[in-house]
């Protein structure tokens, strides 16, 4: 009992604490006086009666005659039940809200175990609602882990999300929670000192746990690399990313080919010799909208050399790519970035001397219809 009164005094609101104390010491203070100059107590009565009147004990041993005696009496009796009343009222109050907050608690861990498995997501600031909605949109169990009481209230949960309200550099509960049963754990505030602080202390006891980490600074990547983060997001590459492919979409054309694995290398060379670079492969399988999109990202290289040498090395890389042009009847698009309008004109009329060109710029339906006959 002792440990659990001493457990709700140092959860009571500082407030409460600092005006019952005023009051306890005004109080005190006025029945010590009066007990002194109306009862004509000396000032070790005086502070004995204070007190038992105060707290209606009341022994009786002095008993107040005149009319001011017991006016005095009177009214330093009824503030003591009044102080016994407000104190009695803040425990109470204090014990609800925490028996209140502790039966919240243990309802949402048994439905965080009740779970087959989950996502855990920590901060709800503008990246981590974007996050958010994307694991929600696609049905997944989440776990949100936020801080600040305002945001935390925000939060709808559901059946299938938790919102915990605490600090995850303060509170090891995050890495209890990324067990076996968390598919990844995704740190989005957008503090990196403390990104790197949760990374450590999850990977301190999961080894095994996927996480991903927002990086604000991109100085900061390989520190949270090595504290073992398993994927760092720079919205600020990801950003410049964006704004490049953007500034390029006037120099940037999809086109789509067919021919056979043999034919990569020279394909390579021409578009190469034209001054362009190629992006993005999308294999096409016959009558499916929805492509295989492969990221190449290869920097314009001279004569050549690198691509076939880049061919030549990976073998297994090799088969993988044999198998899949032979999957996609040899029907594949280039996203393909040239330095003008004009280089990328004569890039394609290369192409078609080369290889067949079903077309420029094709959306992904036109192919799938174009390609469904492949299928007989």
């Amino acid at each position: 009992m002792r440990k659990i009164t001493i457990k709700i005094l140092t959860k009571l609101p500082t407030r409460y604490l600092t005006t019952g104390i005023i009051i306890i010491i005004l109080l005190l203070i006025y029945g010590v006086v009066g007990s002194y100059f109306i009862m004509d107590l000396n000032i070790v009565d005086s502070i004995y009666y204070s007190i038992t009147t105060m707290t209606t004990v009341g022994y009786g041993d002095y008993i107040p005659y005149t009319p001011i005696e017991k006016i005095f009496s009177t009214s330093l009796s009824l503030a003591g039940v009044a102080l016994l009343a407000y104190v009695f009222n803040i425990f109470l109050t204090n014990f609800q809200q925490t028996m209140k907050r502790y039966s919240k608690e243990a309802r949402k861990m048994k439905k965080i175990n009740d779970m087959d498995d989950y996502y855990i997501l920590c901060g709800f600031g503008r990246v981590g609602k974007v996050v958010f909605e994307e694991l929600k949109n696609r049905k997944q169990n989440i776990i949100v882990f936020e801080k600040d009481s305002e945001i935390y209230e925000s939060i709808e949960e559901d059946n299938s999300i938790v919102t915990i309200h605490k600090d995850a550099t303060e509170d090891d509960l995050i890495a209890k929670l990324a067990n076996e049963k968390c598919n990844s754990v995704i740190i989005s505030t957008g503090n990196d000192v403390s990104n790197l602080f949760i990374v450590l202390t999850i990977r301190e006891t999961n080894p095994d746990v996927w996480i991903v980490t927002r990086a604000s600074k991109i100085k900061n990547i390989s520190r949270l690399r090595k504290a073992g983060a398993n994927k760092i997001v720079s919205p600020e590459i990801s950003g410049g990313q964006d704004m490049f492919f953007e500034s390029t979409k006037p120099h940037l054309l999809r086109i789509t080919v067919k021919h056979g694995f043999d034919g990569i290398y020279d394909e390579f060379k021409v578009i190469e010799k034209h001054g362009c670079t190629l992006e993005n492969i999308d294999y096409h399988l016959p009558g499916i909208n929805t492509p295989l999109t492969r990221e190449f990202n290869v920097r314009r290289l001279a004569d050549g050399k690198k691509y076939g040498q880049y061919l030549k090395t990976h073998d297994d890389q090799r088969q993988a790519l044999q198998n899949l042009y032979k999957v996609a009847y040899n029907v594949h698009s280039h996203f393909i970035i040239g330095p003008d309008k004009k280089s990328l004109e004569n890039m394609v009329e290369d192409l078609k001397k080369l290889e067949e060109v079903i077309g420029i710029n094709l959306t992904n339906e036109e192919i799938a219809e174009m390609t469904k006959n492949d299928i007989k």
